[in-house]
């Protein structure tokens, strides 16, 4: 059938009015031309939706069962069109997001989100804990739209990036622990003697490596004794003796009794967190969080990577990490 929207606007104006002159006016043309419309469209129907005489127009059997359905095929073109304006304009959709396990720590982890769900009621925040690593594999994927990922090395040409946090990396012990009685931060060559706890490099989480830089700056080689998927975990192998561990300093509301945190001096002692997407996502809800995350943005930061001023962009030949 050839029925298009105008014909059922124009139907059911006549079937409320039950006049083609009022309903003519209503619709803002002449009588005719709707008389005519009316026709063709019970033609194309092959049914009379309306019985006519000189003093009154009546809805027939077929025309009232028409007229119900007409109403629901008007009404769901527009909420059809008013969700698809919405969705434009970033009001209404889904976002995927990942995020590493001691990102809801981070102060800016936790504005991002809160303000966006305020700002953005009807937008679904699906919200899914994985390492860095894997993390980019699912944004390059499409099963994630953002990340919020600890700094990438090497970064996916693929990756766009901006630097939400950073915070300094502390060292971790027991209260007993002779460290533990400096009442100043440490340097990384303190830890040198210590049997250390990390997260397992197997689960990409990016300090693994970051701490084993700074040791190998430092000019010696991190004795990891254990390594622990979970921060929690990696606490308690602290607090049980198993060793010093590195942590970054937002952990510290985490922090079990009998463990105390000290901050390492070293200028490069330190990590930054980063919400990273696509380079080519053009989802109005990506890109209206990833503004909001240029807010965020530490005055002191550098950009997470070559670029403006205004965003911090990863923008080097595209590395995919093995599986």
């Amino acid at each position: 059938m050839n029925i298009e929207l105008r014909h059922l606007r124009y139907f059911v104006a006549v079937a409320e009015d039950l006049h083609f002159g009022k309903a003519a006016n209503r619709l803002g043309i002449s009588q005719p031309p709707l008389s005519q419309q009316i026709l063709a469209l019970e033609r194309e129907i092959g049914a009379r939706l309306f019985e006519r005489s000189n003093r009154r127009v009546e809805l027939t059997n077929a025309g009232k069962l028409f007229l119900k359905e007409a109403h629901e095929v008007l009404e769901r073109v527009e909420n059809a069109a008013v969700r698809a304006e919405r969705i434009h304009r970033g009001q209404l959709g889904e976002v995927k997001i990942g995020f590493f396990g001691s990102a809801p720590f981070v102060e800016g982890f936790q504005k991002l989100i809160f303000d966006f769900r305020t700002k953005h009621a009807d937008v679904d925040l699906v919200l899914q804990e994985m390492p860095t690593y894997q993390q980019v594999d699912a944004i390059l994927d499409g099963r994630l739209d953002l990340g919020f990922v600890r700094p990438l090395q090497p970064r996916p040409a693929s990756i766009q990036s901006i630097e939400i946090a950073r915070e300094r990396l502390m060292a971790v012990m027991r209260l007993d622990h002779p460290l533990a009685s400096r009442q100043d931060d440490l340097s990384v060559v303190d830890l040198a003697p210590e049997p250390m706890v990390l997260y397992a490099k197997s689960i990409g989480s990016g300090l693994y490596q970051k701490i084993v830089d700074l040791c190998r700056d430092a000019g010696f080689t991190p004795n990891v004794v254990q390594e622990a998927n979970a921060t929690p975990t990696m606490m308690g192998l602290v607090a049980a003796g198993m060793g010093i561990s590195v942590l970054p300093e937002s952990l510290r509301r985490l922090s079990l009794d009998g463990l105390k945190f000290l901050p390492l001096r070293d200028p490069k002692a330190q990590t930054a967190v980063w919400l990273a997407k696509r380079w080519d996502d053009r989802s109005s809800l990506v890109r209206h969080l990833f503004q909001q995350a240029s807010r965020l943005r530490p005055k002191t930061s550098a950009p997470a990577s070559g670029g403006d001023a205004t965003e911090a962009i990863g923008k080097v030949r595209r590395t995919r990490r093995p599986r």
